[in-house]
C-alpha cells in the first residue's frame, strides 16, 4: 500500500507541470526513463528499519542528485509528505534521494543526526547502481530537515556520528572516511540547538528531541550547524521567512554571516513577512528561482 502511495505521489508530481500542449510535452519528457526504488532499507537502528526512495533516470550520463530529509522538529513527519516539492528539481535534471530517519519518539538526539549521515554514505556507495553522480550531491530539507542538511553536509567525520553506519564508502580504518557534499539547500533550518531547548526561544519539539539526557546542553552543541563552521565548507544557500515562528529567522542570518566571515560561499534569501513556510505561489517561485541561480553558480545544473 505504500509503495502505491509513492507511485501515485509521483505521477501526480511528473504530470502537474502540464501547462496546455507544449507544458504536456515537458511533463512527458520528464517521465520518460524515470523510475522508483521505494522503501530500500538503509539503516537498522534500535528496532526500526529506516528507509529512503530513489527517484532516477535509467539511462544516460549519472545525474546529480537531491537527498532530501523532511521536517516535523525531529519528533514527526513522513519522507512521503514532500513529493510534490521535488517537481521543480526533476524537472532540472536531477534524480533524488529522499530520506527518513528514527523520529524522536524511537531515538532521542542525536539519533536523527546519525541516520541523515549513514543515508549520505549509502547514497556515495550506491551512487552507481542508480545512475547518480557522488560529485553532485546537494541535501536539502524544511524546518528540521534543513537542520538536518546542514549536519549532514557540514559535519566532518571526526565529529563521531557516522560510526553507527554499516555501509564504508573507502576501507574502514581507524577514522572515517570525509564525505563532501557539493552544497545545501536549506530551508529554514535550525542553526543553533541550545537557543530552542532553554529559554526564550525554548520550544516543545525541542525539547522533546531532547527528553531528559543529562548532557542536553552538551548534545545540543554537538549537534548545531553553527558548531562546524569552518573554512572548505560547500556551499550553503538558506531560504527563510523573517516572521518564522518557529525558527527564528536569526538562525539563518548568523549562519550565513559565520560562513561569509570564514570566507565560505554563502547566500541567504529573505522571504519578506514570511513565516514559516505556507509561502505563497509567488514566494515559493522567487525561492526556486534563487535555488536555481545558486545550482547555476556552482555549475550544479545538468
Amino acid at each position: 500500500m505504500r509503495r502505491l502511495s509513492i507511485l501515485f505521489c509521483l505521477l501526480l508530481s511528473l504530470t502537474a507541470t502540464a501547462r496546455a500542449q507544449t507544458a504536456a510535452d515537458n511533463a512527458h519528457d520528464l517521465s520518460y526513463g524515470v523510475s522508483i526504488a521505494p522503501n530500500i532499507t538503509y539503516l537498522r537502528a534500535d528496532g526500526e528499519e529506516l528507509k529512503l526512495d530513489v527517484v532516477f533516470r535509467r539511462s544516460g550520463e549519472p545525474r546529480p542528485v537531491l537527498l532530501y530529509i523532511h521536517g516535523g522538529g525531529w519528533v514527526g513527519g513522513q519522507k512521503e509528505s514532500m513529493f510534490t516539492h521535488f517537481i521543480p528539481w526533476l524537472e532540472m535534471g536531477y534524480s533524488v534521494v529522499n530520506v527518513e530517519y528514527r523520529l524522536g519518539q524511537v531515538a532521542l538526539a542525536p539519533g536523527a543526526v546519525e541516520d541523515c549521515r549513514c543515508a549520505l554514505r549509502w547514497l556515495i556507495a550506491n551512487a552507481d547502481t542508480y545512475n547518480l553522480d557522488p560529485q553532485r550531491i546537494v541535501v536539502s530539507g524544511h524546518s528540521a530537515g534543513g537542520h538536518l542538511s546542514l549536519t549532514t553536509g557540514l559535519l566532518p567525520a571526526s565529529a563521531g556520528l557516522d560510526k553507527r553506519c554499516p555501509v564504508r564508502v573507502l576501507p574502514a580504518d581507524s577514522s572515517e572516511p570525509e564525505m563532501p557534499v557539493a552544497a545545501v539547500v536549506n530551508w529554514f533550518g535550525i542553526t543553533d540547538v541550545n537557543d530552542l531547548i532553554a529559554g526564550k526561544n525554548a520550544k516543545v519539539y525541542a525539547v522533546q528531541w531532547f527528553g531528559s539526557l543529562h548532557d542536553r546542553e552538551a548534545v545540543a552543541k554537538r549537534v548545531s550547524p553553527m558548531t562546524y563552521v569552518r573554512a572548505g565548507l560547500p556551499p550553503v544557500l538558506t531560504i527563510h521567512g523573517d516572521a518564522d515562528p518557529i525558527v527564528p529567522y536569526q538562525h539563518g542570518v548568523d549562519l550565513h554571516q559565520a560562513l561569509k566571515a570564514t570566507g565560505g560561499v554563502s547566500q541567504l534569501h529573505t522571504v519578506a513577512g514570511g513565516g514559516h513556510g505556507g509561502f505563497s505561489l509567488e514566494e515559493s517561485r522567487s525561492a526556486f528561482a534563487a535555488i536555481r541561480g545558486f545550482l547555476d553558480e556552482q555549475q550544479l545544473l545538468p
